[in-house]
């Protein structure tokens, strides 16, 4: 037989992981118990938002897409469906889901804190684009409507994220996109960006990459079923068509596509001369206001005053001041270069 001592440190041991397993709000049941609360909303959420964008695209979502895109085992996300449907946020057909009223106003609550939140990160801190989205994916689940009101009144009540996506306003109302993809529009078609879709993330890298910007105007020069050819802020882009198709333009008349001789002061070369015409849409915030600050701003002649040996950075003469900046920054800044004979002087 165990000894009395061992008997009651058997016992006292049992006390105390009771004690820490079922201690009130602060116990390992009560912390587990609401992991598990929270990880049920971000599911519930999330399969909201996939069933918004479906509807909003024009297409249907079936059981079998959100268990494909979701990381979560297929049973978890089948209850989860099943408790939705019992809360009247979705009704399912055949394998088809649609949002309910309800439930359509959770999805665009829920995309307001998105869209808000990646509109902070644009104008409010260095946090590079391609990141935005995964960061406010997180945020998104973690604000209240109160801290969500604050979040857009901080901010100016923006009615769009630096994507271009509508935001919604605390009662739902959401803009519509004016414009159409890329990919849909026939050749020496002139337009603006108005956004840029940034889902699914690998062709959201690709546009990245290419220093497409909201705003930018943009001429197309060739369009087939294997490329888009276009043109904009001095330099000439390709892109396959599925790529192409996640830009969308706002066409304009051909007389107000003024940036044929416009290009990008990252391009300027030793020697040219230019004029300041403005500051890309896509530099907001700190950024904006410290280019600004340093003279960047409209009308202002410019050009290379020197180069370091790798041409990053480059230092500017502005109003008889040599003013380095990193081509990252340059690239924002938009200038019309003098030309005398087709050549730029």
């Amino acid at each position: 037989m165990a000894s009395p001592i061992i008997s009651l440190l058997i016992f006292l041991s049992f006390i105390l992981l009771s004690y820490l397993f079922f201690f009130p709000k602060k116990g390992w049941y009560w912390k587990l118990k609401k992991i598990n609360k929270n990880d049920n909303k971000t599911l519930t959420e999330d399969i909201l938002k996939k069933i918004y964008h479906a509807e909003n695209s024009g297409s249907n979502m079936q059981i079998h897409d959100i268990t494909a895109s979701l990381n979560h085992s297929p049973k978890k996300i089948v209850e989860a469906i099943t408790d939705m449907e019992d809360s009247g946020f979705i009704s399912s057909s055949k394998g088809s889901l649609k949002l309910q009223e309800t439930g359509r106003d959770y999805a665009l609550k829920i995309i307001r804190v998105h869209r808000l939140w990646e509109r902070y990160l644009s104008e409010k801190t260095g946090f590079n684009k391609k990141d935005w989205h995964d960061l406010a994916e997180e945020m998104e689940h973690k604000l209240t409507p109160v801290q969500t009101n604050e979040l857009a009144q901080s901010l100016g009540n923006p009615r769009f994220d630096p994507h271009g996506d509508p935001i919604p306003t605390a009662t739902g109302e959401i803009k519509k996109i004016k414009g159409k993809p890329l990919s849909t529009f026939p050749s020496e078609t002139v337009g603006r960006i108005v956004h840029i879709e940034d889902e699914p993330d690998i062709i959201y890298q690709q546009i990245l990459a290419q220093d497409l910007h909201i705003g930018s105007l943009v001429r197309i020069l060739e369009t087939n079923k294997k490329r888009i050819v276009f043109y904009s802020e001095g330099d000439e882009y390709v892109l396959a068509p599925i790529v192409a198709g996640n830009i969308t333009i706002s066409e304009l008349k051909k007389e107000e596509f003024t940036s044929e001789n416009t290009s990008r002061l990252s391009s300027l070369k030793m020697g040219e001369k230019a004029k300041i015409i403005g500051i890309s849409r896509e530099c907001r915030g700190e950024g904006r206001r410290r280019l600004l600050d340093l003279g960047f701003v409209i009308n202002t002649p410019i050009c290379i005053d020197m180069e370091s040996p790798m041409q990053n950075p480059r230092a500017y003469l502005i109003r008889n001041t040599s003013i380095a900046i990193r081509n990252e920054q340059a690239k924002f800044i938009l200038i019309e270069k003098n030309m005398e004979h087709g050549k730029a002087s």
